[in-house]
């Protein structure tokens, strides 16, 4: 198998690579920050000492002017401005403290001493030259401060200052241009930190692509194939030491095994449909395929135990066969000649029930239209009677019209009357009640046509109410014949429907014994159609006995 590198130890590296790099990133993150506040520092040490420094000279020369001041104009001003600056504000004393405080090579202090011993050596001969001014001596003492003793002193003093000056400028300088280089320094490195940790991602980023990715959708799409049954798909990836090459591998070697498994059974069952059953099963077969060659050895043991008992079973099916198709026969025979006997027996009793059928229904009619007859007639009695009760009703309601004509008389009386007292009250009333005196005429008038009309309705009642007595008496009469009509259809009823009664029991026990005929030659015919039926089942039978057993024999069993 081809060596390669684990793509997890190759990850290994390029994340350690990359964490180291932003431990030396967080390294020089710190350390320029440190340096950042060494420069501010050196700044402002350089500053404090430049400040400090120029504060001793400008105290040494402070002192020099003022003498020299004083030597000329005499002012007592420039005399008190000396001694002050000397006694009280001591700017040369606390600078140069200032600038031990801060910190000073030895040269440097070495300059600072010569300086203040020659500072020193002047400050006598600066008392007498202001004695001198004091005392009205101002020649001398003008003489002695520009004097070449004097100026040669202040001039070494100056040369001492800016020898001073300059070693002091060029210490701090050089500080300050050894901390910008480290803090240059610390920046080139943070830029190619930087730089190395981008190279790097970019390296990662490329190598998963291309080493991981790539392969797993490899191995994604591989592995799809061999789920939808496809083993001979292509596979790009190689085999080698690494995970995904172990995994590409492991994929080769199961597609192999699933081809050697599949064209193991392939071949099992090819053998197996061209009828050789005396196969054998492999003992390769590993882990989940185990059951599968248990059941392939089952299924071929089986189908050669069944084959084998199907064979022997043909052959006695043959055998019997033969003897059941000749005794079909036999019974097919005896049962046709037996059917035809049958037949000619059922037709005459159907011809039989046909003619009792046909007594039967006309007796039935008869019954029908004699009952049709009494229901008539009961029909014709039960409206007689209503009818009488009819005319009863009349008679009834004609009396009471009586009545009421009688009380439409009183009525009429009545009224009569009160136009009467109307007619005298309107003639008393005079004029004023000519007009209710009509109306009185009116309502008079009104009541004997009532009168009239009454008499004539009553004369109109009495009339039909003679016709009504004459109709019931008529109806009783027809109705006493009538029932006695009814009363004979009733007997000749019940004598005609005990002759259909007796027709239909007779047509019924025909019908039971046409059908019970119907039902033997049906059975007879059944069995006869039966018995042919056997006769050509069992030929058939014995055809497939026989090509059972040519179709067994094709197969090649084991030999038990």
């Amino acid at each position: 198998m081809k060596k390669s590198m684990n793509q997890s130890t190759l990850n290994l590296i390029l994340n350690g690579i990359s964490i180291l790099t932003l431990l030396f990133m967080g390294v020089a993150l710190f350390s320029n920050s440190h340096i950042r506040g060494l420069l501010n520092t050196a700044n402002q040490e350089r500053f404090d000492l430049t400040y400090n420094a120029n504060r001793f000279m400008n105290g040494s020369a402070y002192l020099t002017d003022e003498v020299r001041a004083f030597a000329a104009t005499g002012e007592q001003e420039h005399y008190d401005n000396y001694w002050k600056e000397v006694n009280e504000l001591k700017n040369r004393d606390i600078g140069v403290a200032a600038l031990q405080e801060i910190g000073i090579t030895d040269e440097e202090q070495d300059m600072i001493n010569d300086m203040f011993a020659l500072s020193n050596e002047l400050v006598p001969l600066e008392e007498e030259a202001m004695n001198k001014v004091t005392a009205g001596d101002k020649e001398s003492a003008v003489a002695y401060v520009y004097g070449e003793e004097y100026s040669s002193a202040t001039d070494q003093i100056n040369a001492l200052k800016e020898q001073f000056l300059t070693a002091l400028d060029t210490r701090t300088q050089a500080r300050l241009d050894d901390l910008n280089f480290q803090a240059e320094f610390i920046r080139v490195c943070m830029v190619i930190a930087l730089l190395l940790i981008a190279v790097l991602q970019l390296i990662s980023m490329f190598v998963t692509n291309k080493r991981v990715l790539h392969p797993i959708v490899a191995v994604r799409d591989q592995m799809k194939e061999i789920s939808n049954g496809n083993l001979s798909a292509e596979f790009s990836l190689e085999a080698n030491t690494s995970e995904i090459g172990m995994l590409a591998a492991s994929i080769q070697e199961t597609k192999c095994e699933l081809k050697k498994y599949i064209q193991d059974i392939d071949h099992i069952l090819a053998q197996m449909a061209e009828g050789s059953m005396d196969v054998t099963i492999g003992d390769d077969y590993r882990g989940e395929f185990l059951p599968i060659q248990k059941a392939m050895r089952q299924i071929v043991d089986s189908l050669n135990n069944a084959l084998s008992q199907i064979s022997m079973t043909a052959e006695r099916v043959s055998r019997e066969s033969e003897h059941m198709a000749s005794g079909a026969e036999s019974l097919s025979n005896g049962t046709v000649r037996q059917a035809s006997a049958v037949q000619q027996l059922s037709a005459s009793i159907q011809e039989i029930s046909g003619q009792v059928d046909r007594t039967s229904a006309d007796a039935d009619d008869a019954k029908h239209s004699s009952e049709e007859a009494a229901r008539q007639l009961q029909l014709c009695s039960e409206k007689m009677t209503s009818l009488t009760d009819a005319m009863n009703d009349i008679s009834k309601a004609s009396n009471q019209i009586g009545g009421i004509i009688k009380t439409i008389e009183d009525i009429s009386f009545q009224t009569n009357i009160l136009a009467l007292n109307a007619a005298v009250e309107a003639a008393r009333a005079g004029e004023a009640g000519k007009g209710f005196a009509i109306v009185a005429d009116e309502v008079q008038d009104l009541a004997n046509k009532s009168s009239v009309s009454a008499q004539d309705i009553a004369e109109l009642i009495e009339n039909s109410m003679k016709l009504v007595q004459y109709g019931s008496s008529l109806t009783s009469e027809t109705t006493d014949a009538i029932t006695a009509v009814v009363s004979s259809a009733q007997r000749s009823t019940e004598l005609v429907g005990r002759i259909a009664e007796s027709a239909q029991y007779q047509s019924q026990s025909l019908k039971q014994l046409t059908q019970g005929m119907e039902q033997i030659s049906e059975v007879v015919q059944s069995n006869a159609s039966t018995a042919q039926q056997s006769a050509q089942s069992a030929k058939e039978l014995n055809q497939q006995a026989e090509e059972l057993k040519v179709s067994v024999h094709k197969f090649r069993l084991r030999r038990q």
